[in-house]
Parts: structure tokens; C-alpha cells; sequence
């Protein structure tokens, strides 16, 4: 009887070391398919308006892509939640200038970029953060 019980708990742990070694590993692979490009960043000569929308129901998530810009230099004017709920991020071209999408969305990590041009808005790229962009580690921002 005693043995039955060392070997179910033996069973126990080694599953439980499993899992936490599955976890971790899969942690680390979505972290690193996040993760923005390092030179990715606002050029020093120009500024580009940005309105960072959360197209998901996770809370605080357009105030996490909110800081990663502007750490990266880039000017969020304008942040706020879309009508609309999405899956992928997607960062929309508001003025014509498919480079400065383009450098938003790598310093983002990667999302897929469309031209939209609207000059009645005063931004020059909106980004729609969608359910799968997750915000890369960062110290607390008070």
C-alpha cells in the first residue's frame, strides 16, 4: 500500500514538473514571436501622429501599446477602444506614408499594414490592437 502511494506520488510531481516545463517553453515562443523589432523607431526628424485603439475586451491594452510607442518615439495623440473586436492587430495608413505604418507596426512586433487614408482625422496612422498582440515586458509604469 505504502509503495502505491510513493509511486502515485512520484506520478504527481513528475506531471506537475511537465506541465510547468510545457508552460514555460510556450511562454517563451509566443514572448518571442512578440517581441518588437529592436531598431524599430520613430525617425528623429519627424513626427508621426498616432491613435492606438483596443479592438479587444482585455482591459488597458491601448495604454500598453500606448507606452511601447512612445518609448519608441512615436506621438500618441489619441487613445481609445474600436467598435469592432479583432483577432490580428492591424495598423491603418492615414496619410500616404506606408514607411511610418510600416515602422509602427514593426515596433509593435509585426501586424499587418493597410492603406486607409482619411484626412480628416489628425493622425497619420490609427493601429487597431487586436487579442493576440500582447504588450512585451516592461518596468511598472506608476
Amino acid at each position: 500500500m505504502r509503495r502505491a502511494w510513493v509511486i502515485a506520488g512520484a506520478a504527481i510531481v513528475l506531471a506537475v514538473a511537465a506541465g510547468a516545463l510545457w508552460w514555460s517553453r510556450a511562454r517563451a515562443a509566443h514572448a518571442a514571436g512578440a517581441a518588437p523589432i529592436p531598431d524599430a523607431t520613430a525617425p528623429a526628424d519627424t513626427r508621426i501622429r498616432v491613435e492606438v485603439l483596443n479592438a479587444t475586451r482585455i482591459r488597458g491594452l491601448a495604454r500598453e501599446g500606448t507606452f511601447l510607442l512612445r518609448d519608441r518615439g512615436f506621438d500618441v495623440v489619441a487613445i481609445g477602444t474600436s467598435a469592432q473586436q479583432s483577432d490580428s492587430t492591424v495598423v491603418l495608413d492615414r496619410s500616404n506614408h506606408p514607411e511610418w505604418a510600416r515602422r509602427v507596426a514593426d515596433a509593435l512586433g509585426g501586424a499587418r499594414v493597410e492603406a486607409r487614408p482619411d484626412s480628416t482625422l489628425y493622425v497619420d496612422v490609427t493601429v487597431l490592437l487586436g487579442r493576440a498582440w500582447r504588450p512585451p515586458p516592461q518596468p511598472l509604469h506608476p
